[in-house]
Formats: structure tokens, sequence, C-alpha cells
């Protein structure tokens, strides 16, 4: 199976949730944020530093969980801005 390369906006998008998961996860570490939403230290990074700018919805899920983030706040912070 052929991926679909990502959209500069798709890009974008990914990096706006990196940031805010780093943010959000504050002084803690990856390994004990991955563990609180059954995620490996390593997607978390991917995550964190655009390496995996789409995850999965229930991934995103999880991790706003660990993090006391509502969906809401997520989508609010990481959808495009218009110009």
């Amino acid at each position: 199976m052929v991926r679909t390369p990502l959209t500069p906006e798709e890009r974008e998008r990914g990096e706006r949730l990196g940031a805010l998961l780093r943010e959000a996860r504050g002084g803690r570490s990856m390994v004990e944020v991955a563990a609180g939403a059954g995620l490996s230290p390593e997607t978390l990074r991917k995550i964190e530093t655009g390496r995996a700018p789409t995850p999965a919805f229930f991934t995103v899920a999880a991790l706003a969980g660990a993090l006391g983030l509502s969906l809401d706040e997520v989508v609010r912070r990481c959808a495009l801005v218009p110009a």
C-alpha cells in the first residue's frame, strides 16, 4: 500500500499538535505520559517531533486524556488558522 504524501497543511497541523503535547507535558517525562496513554515513548516522540504528523484519533484521544486536555482544546489549538 502506498501512502499519499502529506499536504503542507497536514504537516503544519502535526507540528501544532506536537507543540501542544510538549507544552501540556511540561516537566513530565515522555515515558510517564506515554505509559499513561498506553503508548510507547517512541510513538509519543514521533508525534511531538512531527515525524508522525497524522496520528490515529484514538492515539490523540489517549494522549489528551493522559495530559488532562479536552479533545475540544486539541482541535481548537491544532486547527488551521484562516489566512
